[in-house]
């Protein structure tokens, strides 16, 4: 039996659909930081060349992002930035900023084999409920009659870059066997890259 032609056509564009929004989103997001970026330097370029010159600005921007970042890979600029980083941690409120940034971005960075130190497991926000964390240290809560072992798992609640930090006893962490950048595809997917079949154990 022939499929109706308003059943077909339906069916072709909700699947047009869904492979065009991630690229117009894609495309959006690149366009806003491309004028963003160019927005910010463009000025510069048109004060000294006396007509403004779409692009260059964020062609700079590029190019001084991938200075840094070659400087930042030897001795000597290594010095140099964390000089530059000392300076600037004196000044009181640019260094509560920066601190918190810093550290928020480094967690994140795949270089950083210390601030996650496992994706894992837990029973939160109710019983029965689970959901995914990451592992990121091990405090010890003391008090005059005893001391607790405890560790912190930092589960993202908005995307990635927000969560909760919550302490939880050893056995009650699950500890899996995916990968932290893993990890992170898993939580910025919305679950659609976790495996069918995830191991665990510590």
């Amino acid at each position: 039996m022939p499929i109706p032609f308003h059943f077909s056509f339906k069916r072709r564009f909700i699947a047009g659909l869904f492979v065009t929004i991630p690229t117009l989103i894609t495309i959006a997001v690149i366009f806003f930081l491309f004028k963003l970026i160019d927005g910010i330097l463009g000025p510069f370029y048109t004060f000294f060349l006396g007509r403004p010159v779409a692009g260059l600005g964020f062609i700079t921007a590029i190019f001084l992002i991938f200075i840094i970042g070659l400087i930042s890979t030897n001795v000597i600029g290594k010095r140099i930035l964390s000089y530059i980083e000392q300076v600037f941690l004196h000044i009181p409120v640019f260094k509560s900023i920066y601190t918190a940034i810093k550290q928020l971005v480094d967690a994140f960075s795949p270089k950083n084999r210390t601030s996650f130190k496992q994706f894992v497991i837990v029973e939160y926000p109710i019983n029965g409920a689970y959901t995914f964390g990451f592992l990121t240290k091990e405090c010890i809560i003391k008090t005059s009659n005893s001391e607790k072992s405890l560790k912190a798992v930092y589960i993202p609640t908005n995307n990635l870059y927000l969560g909760e930090i919550v302490l939880f006893e050893n056995d009650k962490i699950t500890y899996t066997n995916i990968p932290i950048d893993e990890g992170i595809k898993i939580i910025l997917s919305g679950g659609i890259a976790l495996p069918e079949t995830t191991i665990t154990g510590k």
